[in-house]
């Protein structure tokens, strides 16, 4: 999916991961990051969402939860993370990473809850009373008060399968009302809702769901209820070229994602201002009836992978087709349209999320220099490999 535009933009890379292989610093199943790369895309952003006075909390769970990131976008000036689940704040908690939303997409365990708000970050989603509830106790407990952002919902919204939440817009009102009286310890300082943004390939652009419209129309019926909502939230696709849709239509804070490696799917077909910085590197296993077969563990059922570059350098490759694994099957390997010699190294750049594989991260700096060097290998739940 974004194999020639990384040929395009950033060759260095390609370069560097047939090197790391072929020279064995690096297994099959590693997905390699250009950091210099990846912290001058996330530059460019904070400094047109500065511009744009929008509030950014950088997401990390596609790239593995990798803490080592973190911390760099942290000295940035970025304000924290935005923990898409209780394991991910787990990585960024050991790390003592700043959380600036947490609980979105998927909400804090009951156990966790008091520990959570402990941490103290900036807000929590939340998408039912009872974990409103949970939050107020907890704060209580600990003499603080938490502030909240509500995921909302309307009839005709976008909600993938697996993400089914929200507190429709009917019931705000009301819930506003009790949040005020039976939960004084929280306070609802804004609302959220994903996807507010999805890229049409037809149209070449990214296009506000009806999503955006319910978020704006929340914050309207609990300001009119008496609450300071000062966050807008509109996730999904979040990119340098985003942010001026999202100031046009009203929003005030994203969560780059994709944006931050420049791999949203409009980077695919449009020279956005961020430059891919992530490639696959896989090896060749073995042949089979004309074929060959690539070492898996990397595979995302969304990645829009179509081809690779297979051979022992960036100036002695084939390009060969990709036959990813079907969904119902386990990803041991990938399938290639021809065969090849077994050793090879295989480079691919897909859309990935790192933390659903058993891949290897392989962070390297120096390639704006022609110097890369490892500066550490994860696990693809931000564990530091100790090899």
């Amino acid at each position: 999916m974004f194999l020639e535009q990384t040929i395009k933009r950033n060759p260095e890379l390609i370069k560097a991961s047939f090197e790391l292989h072929q020279s064995g610093q690096i297994g099959p199943d590693s997905y390699v990051i250009d950091v210099d790369t990846f912290l001058e895309n996330a530059s460019f952003m904070l400094k047109e969402a500065k511009e744009k006075k929008i509030r950014l909390f950088f997401m990390l769970k596609q790239a593995g939860r990798n803490p080592y990131l973190a911390g760099k976008l942290m000295e940035l000036g970025y304000e924290g993370a935005v923990v898409v689940d209780y394991k991910e704040a787990r990585v960024m908690m050991d790390h003592r990473i700043p959380i600036a939303n947490a609980g979105h997409l998927v909400q804090i365990p009951t156990a966790q809850v008091e520990e959570m708000v402990a941490y103290r970050p900036q807000m929590i989603t939340v998408y039912s009373e009872e974990k409103i509830s949970q939050i107020h106790h907890a704060a209580k407990k600990l003499g603080l008060l938490q502030d909240i952002i509500l995921r909302v919902t309307s009839d005709s919204d976008v909600i993938y399968s697996g993400q089914t939440a929200g507190f429709p817009l009917d019931t705000l009102k009301d819930l506003a009302e009790r949040v005020k009286t039976q939960y004084p310890s929280v306070r609802i300082a804004g609302v959220t809702s994903f996807p507010c943004f999805l890229y049409e390939e037809n149209a070449h652009d990214l296009i506000p769901t009806v999503n955006m419209d319910t978020v704006k129309q929340a914050a309207v019926i609990l300001k009119e209820s008496g609450l300071p909502v000062t966050v807008l939230n509109t996730p999904s696709a979040s990119c340098t070229y985003t942010l001026k849709k999202i100031k046009e239509l009203g929003g005030n804070c994203a969560e780059p994602g994709h944006g931050l490696t420049g791999t949203t799917p409009m980077h695919a077909d449009h020279m956005l201002k961020e430059v891919p910085c992530v490639t696959y590197v896989s090896e060749i296993s073995h042949n089979f009836k004309g074929q060959a077969y690539c070492y898996g563990g990397g595979y995302y059922r969304r990645s829009h992978v179509k081809s690779a570059l297979v051979g022992t350098a960036f100036d002695n490759y084939t390009e060969m087709g990709v036959i990813p694994p079907s969904n119902e099957s386990i990803d041991y390997h990938f399938g290639l349209t021809k065969e090849g010699t077994v050793g090879d190294t295989v480079v691919m750049a897909f859309r990935y999320q790192i933390f659903v594989t058993r891949s290897d991260v392989v962070l390297v700096e120096g390639l704006k220099k022609k110097k890369p060097q490892i500066v550490g290998i994860y696990d693809s739940m931000g564990k530091k490999s100790e090899r």
